[in-house]
């Protein structure tokens, strides 16, 4: 083994870390590199399990997760439980290093559901597993531990105690964001000195609409690295064309930000969570008066962003929660119930309703009715539409019912919600208008 890959954490204090921990709850245990690489492994763990083996799964998958649900602990604060690609659960905590998460430990796989539910639900109903697949490997079934789920955030937070000794995580989040701010200005100011060259040679920069469509592409792809790079590229060329007016800066940003936001909730984020992102960064940027705070700033919401994307593609229920996701949207206008989303996944109703919630954090109704409610502020808003047109629009059938849906979505009435938004439109309104200009 090459120690050079140790030297940014105690190797020896992992391994007995994780060791401590696997013999006190009986859960397997791995220390894993940055690159997934392996480092240690104790008790049942993702090595020991046959089950992806069995069904064509190779390790390239697992450590796809494994990183997905480091860069999750990172930003919920250091500890996060999530799915295998076999819907087995695991949980696991970094190690900081001075740059970047320079390890971390998992724990699992372990079921949280009783066998026979796994085998009936998970392998069969998810995965289209045939009963005699199933039968077949029985026995390796049996060796998964079992995790009751009252218990299982209990046991997240303990393994995330026992690997905070080994970080020391206020200096080493100060070393990441001055190393990271150091290298953002770094990739800025080259592209702002290729412009500055192309400008005296007489070509005159125009926005780079390209480099922005890419940017968003990159988004949806999780390609970090890329977005990172033509994140830098744009703002070189906001900060030259804006001739130092750092109000002019702010209103690109902002410009770019909401095209962001939508971009990622076309690709499967949820538009909770991405007003939530947006809200955020315009309110903390009412402070910033500097380059280096904005642009640091910016790089940080960007990839808050590419995460909520990398969320459905990655936890264990992502393809049903995808699926049904894209069905609703499409189809918010018609007689879209949960029984015939379930269907469109190929699961039942009951089943379904279960997964929708734990994974959406609501249920099912109250998600579709958000949908409709925010299709139909922007029929209001952009189509000149009534209400009682646009509640027709996107599905419901009684305007009263609608209004009470849109109060509980929005906690305004129609018409008080326009109101302040500076942009009162009641149906009187917007039937005068076009009353006048015939």
């Amino acid at each position: 083994m090459d120690l050079k890959k140790f030297q940014e954490f105690d190797l020896k204090l992992a391994v007995e870390c994780s060791n401590s921990y696997s013999y006190s709850t009986g859960l397997g245990c791995m220390v894993l590199g940055a690159r997934g690489e392996v480092f240690h492994e104790v008790g049942y763990n993702c090595s020991r399990c046959a089950i992806c083996a069995k069904f064509g799964i190779d390790r390239a998958s697992c450590a796809k997760i494994h990183a997905y649900g480091t860069s999750e602990a990172e930003r919920f604060g250091g500890k996060y439980v999530y799915f295998c690609p076999m819907g087995l659960n695991c949980f696991v905590s970094p190690i900081v290093g001075l740059r970047e998460a320079a390890a971390k430990v998992t724990a699992g796989p372990f079921r949280m559901i009783d066998l026979d539910d796994y085998v009936a639900y998970d392998l069969k109903n998810l995965y289209g597993i045939k009963q005699e697949d199933a039968e077949e490997i029985l026995p390796a079934l049996q060796e998964i531990p079992y995790v009751e789920p009252s218990k299982v955030n209990f046991l997240s937070t303990l393994l995330f105690m026992a690997v905070g000794f080994m970080n020391n995580v206020s200096d080493a989040n100060r070393m990441l964001d001055n190393q990271a701010s150091d290298y953002i200005q770094g990739q800025i100011n080259e592209y702002i000195m290729k412009m500055k060259n192309g400008e005296e040679q007489g070509e005159l920069p125009q926005y780079p609409y390209e480099i922005e469509r890419d940017l968003l592409k990159s988004v949806i792809d999780s390609d970090r690295p890329k977005a990172q790079k033509l994140l830098n590229e744009l703002l070189g060329h906001i900060f030259f064309e804006s001739g130092g007016d750092f109000s002019r800066v702010k209103t690109r940003v902002y410009e770019f930000i909401a095209m962001l936001s939508r971009t990622a909730i076309d690709a499967g984020a949820s538009p909770e969570y991405s007003f939530q992102l947006s809200h955020g960064f315009f309110k903390k940027s009412q402070n910033i008066v500097d380059i280096d705070t904005l642009c640091f700033s910016l790089t940080k919401v960007t990839n808050q962003f590419i995460d909520s994307v990398f969320t459905l593609s990655g936890v264990g229920n992502a393809n049903i929660i995808h699926k049904a996701l894209q069905y609703m949207r499409q189809n918010y206008n018609n007689k879209v119930c949960l029984n015939s989303v379930a269907q469109k996944v190929n699961l039942s109703p009951s089943y379904f309703s279960k997964v929708f919630k734990k994974e959406m954090g609501c249920n099912f109704n109250a998600y579709m009715n958000t949908i409709r409610i925010e299709k139909s502020i922007t029929l209001v808003r952009y189509e000149d539409m009534t209400f009682a047109q646009a509640a027709a629009a996107v599905g419901f059938d009684s305007q009263s019912y609608f209004t009470k849906v849109f109060k509980r979505v929005t906690k305004h009435t129609p018409q008080s919600f326009f109101k302040a938004k500076g942009r009162m439109h009641t149906d009187e309104t917007s039937q005068a208008g076009r009353k006048k200009s015939l």
